[in-house]
């Protein structure tokens, strides 16, 4: 019964997010699904409630909806039509709504699930991955690539998070570098070591780029 409510949840999903055109894609989702799996292979946690968690998170993240509440009752009423137990539907929702990292302003998680879970979407925020999907939200958001006039904020309220001028660059320092010393579980710490270095190594490619010299 759960699983068939899990692949029931990722269909769901897929569908939603078809045409999501901000690095929070169906395939986004798909990788932190497989990560949380990972991890929480690892942990003694609740694999049901990780699965559907990792699944739904972002169909109520404020960076892709308009109103978190109505998307937060949405969810909660697709789950009780799925006959999800109102224990489940609880600890999902209180996952989905702690997860996200806000500037830094991101509420403390609750559970080792939660753990897991937020782990599983951070790692897909660094490395390979996370160059590419930082570039493609910043394009969706009409941010430059790097402009030198912006400064890194360093603490920040989520609107200005949100809404303030940046450059994905900038986005780096505020907040992808930050990520590797965030995670929660030992897996993900160790996971998140490579992905790290190789963000670092492109940002020094980027600024040797950017910096050239014409010789005179």
């Amino acid at each position: 019964m759960n699983e068939e409510i899990v692949l029931s949840a990722a269909e769901m999903v897929r569908e939603k997010l078809e045409n999501e055109g901000s690095g929070h894609d169906w395939f986004h989702i798909e990788r932190v699904w497989k990560n949380a799996i990972k991890i929480g292979r690892t942990e003694k946690v609740d694999m049901f409630v990780v699965q559907l968690a990792a699944l739904l998170h972002d169909l109520a993240d404020d960076k892709i909806v308009t109103s978190e509440e109505e998307s937060i009752s949405e969810i909660n009423y697709w789950l009780e039509g799925e006959g999800v137990p109102a224990g489940v539907i609880e600890k999902v929702l209180m996952i989905i709504q702690t997860m996200s990292y806000k500037g830094g302003n991101g509420r403390s998680l609750g559970s080792l699930e939660a753990k897991v879970v937020q782990d599983a979407d951070r790692l897909d925020a660094i490395g390979a991955i996370g160059i590419a999907r930082a570039f493609t939200y910043g394009g969706s958001k009409g941010q430059p690539i790097f402009d030198p006039q912006y400064e890194v904020r360093e603490e920040m309220t989520k609107e200005e998070y949100r809404n303030g001028k940046t450059s994905t660059v900038h986005h780096f320092y505020e907040k992808l570098l930050k990520l590797k010393d965030l995670m929660n579980t030992e897996s993900a710490i160790q996971m998140a070591q490579e992905r790290h270095q190789f963000m670092e190594q492109y940002l020094e490619e980027f600024f040797k780029e950017y910096m050239l010299e014409v010789d005179e």
